[in-house]
């Protein structure tokens, strides 16, 4: 059954990426097998002053990064809604990025432009999701593609581990 309105926004407000590095703006579509999302990478992006002077090229860790938090963040989010999790503990969750399989690039994307990111779920088992997704212009013409997956854990669970740590680090 798709999502209607509410519910794209709910999980959109629970993407936990915020500015200067959040790569999703809208949810259009949404159901239990896929998601299509957009994005429109302004033109002061921060990262376009190094990336090429004079030449602004998006990088493709940030195309990687606009189509893993559609297509792993927050699909995964409304997966896990779905199947209880939030009741289960898994809120305020942080998605960590497990895989990057055979990503291609056959386009690049410039300052203002937009694109559609689609995911199609390959699987989600607990707290993973593993994703067929790719990521076009609204005219279809494709940008790059892969298959993304990662894992969601409680944010409470993920300090305590980094504390953990780094605290081992220190020799504490």
């Amino acid at each position: 059954m798709e999502a209607d309105r509410f519910m794209r926004e709910r999980v959109l407000a629970m993407v936990p990426q915020q500015s200067p590095f959040r790569f999703v703006d809208e949810i259009l579509v949404l159901d239990e097998e896929h998601i299509v999302g957009v994005y429109r990478f302004r033109s002061d992006e921060y990262f376009y002053r190094g990336h090429f002077p004079g030449l602004p090229i998006t990088p493709g860790v940030i195309l990687i990064e606009t189509m893993a938090q559609t297509g792993v963040v927050a699909f995964g989010l409304y997966l896990s809604l779905l199947s209880g999790e939030k009741q289960k503990g898994l809120e305020d969750p942080i998605t960590l990025f497990t895989l990057a399989e055979n990503v291609e690039f056959t386009g690049v994307v410039g300052p203002g432009e937009p694109v559609v990111v689609t995911g199609r779920k390959v699987y989600f088992r607990g707290n993973q999701l593993k994703v067929d997704v790719s990521m076009t212009r609204p005219s279809g013409e494709q940008v790059c593609s892969g298959t993304l997956a990662g894992k969601g854990i409680p944010r409470v669970q993920f300090s305590m581990q980094r504390e953990g740590s780094i605290a081992e680090e220190a020799g504490l």
